[in-house]
């Protein structure tokens, strides 16, 4: 059984501010109605209606001669922490770059970046490997990967205090993901389940949370049996949340695939995309780089192009044809 992020029974972000403050951006008329004495449990099930304006969230100067490219990534942080966690990249770039000026912006779901990328929106983005190859379709290229491939895993995360000791152990139980389209939070741990002898369509029940933090929290808080992420924010949920990621342990991990890449729309002039993806490759040369890399739990970017991503081309066919189908507009 699959439920999106309207369901009673766990906690979604769909605004993806932190969750330990209990303020949740939701919309611009649901922002108004939500009091500043919510609690993190009145939480629960919070979701804008359909009517409501998704907020956009963008970090930039107020007034450019140069030209402006919007470098967007997904969401695998809220808006808040990715803000936090790219901008000194997209200022170290700027920094170097000549005859343009890059502008960040988040997303605050999977769903809305998705629907930026189909409309190319945007001229630079940060996509997870299955978004890659959809925006392959889109007229978007491959400019360069981001982090190790063998970096690029899915995280299955239990309580401590936990009874779940096998896969069989989740029949009947529920497991929460940040979205059906998270490659490795979603996408490889329901192929792992579907490798250890479970029917993720009738033995377990997913329900998809919105982020990756609502993902892990909803394991801390008790709301499901066990949930899914990846290391970037596991790495950072243990840093910043320690108490709480204390209780909390990762009981399997999948096989690596290929990591999330960097792409370019391809009207963007090349003598600009080339000096961005220039300033990618030469982060991991200098101290001020390394900083910045540290900052993004990444330990480089690696020259790619459009052929590498062939490989989840093939994964996703077969999870398609093994699993279930992946949504697409």
């Amino acid at each position: 059984m699959t439920t999106h992020p309207n369901s009673e029974s766990v906690i979604t972000f769909p605004g993806h501010r932190e969750w330990r403050g209990a303020l949740v951006i939701l919309s611009r008329s649901a922002a108004l109605a939500s009091g500043v004495a919510l609690t993190l449990l009145a939480l629960i099930g919070c979701q804008p209606t359909t009517e409501d304006k998704p907020l956009e969230y963008r970090t930039g100067p107020a007034q450019l001669t140069s030209p402006v490219y919007r470098l967007v990534p997904h969401p695998l942080y809220n808006p808040q922490t990715l803000s936090e966690v790219f901008q000194p990249l997209v200022d170290h770039i700027n920094g170097k770059l000549q005859g343009g000026h890059l502008e960040l912006e988040a997303s605050r779901d999977y769903q809305s970046f998705e629907q930026k990328f189909r409309a190319r929106e945007a001229e630079f983005l940060m996509p997870n490997p299955w978004q890659t190859i959809e925006a392959q379709k889109v007229g978007y290229q491959v400019m360069a990967m981001w982090g190790d491939a063998e970096n690029f895993k899915g995280l299955l995360i239990v309580r401590k205090d936990s009874h779940i000791r096998t896969p069989a152990d989740l029949k009947g139980k529920t497991v929460s993901y940040p979205s059906p389209t998270a490659l490795a939070a979603a996408i490889m741990p329901q192929y792992f389940l579907h490798t250890q002898g479970l029917n993720i369509n009738t033995d377990i029940h997913n329900t998809y949370v919105g982020s990756q933090e609502s993902s892990i929290m909803n394991v801390y808080l008790g709301q499901v049996a066990a949930g899914a992420t990846w290391p970037p924010p596991w790495n950072l949920f243990q840093k910043n949340h320690p108490a709480e990621a204390a209780e909390l342990k990762v009981i399997w991990e999948t096989p690596p695939l290929v990591n999330n890449s960097v792409m370019v729309r391809n009207d963007v002039p090349v003598a600009i995309s080339q000096q961005v993806r220039q300033a990618l490759l030469d982060l991991a040369e200098t101290p001020e780089g390394q900083k910045v890399l540290s900052g993004m739990e990444t330990a480089r970017f690696h020259a790619a192009d459009d052929a590498h991503y062939d490989v989840v081309r093939t994964y996703v066919e077969r999870f398609e044809k093994e699993v279930r189908p992946i949504e697409r507009p």
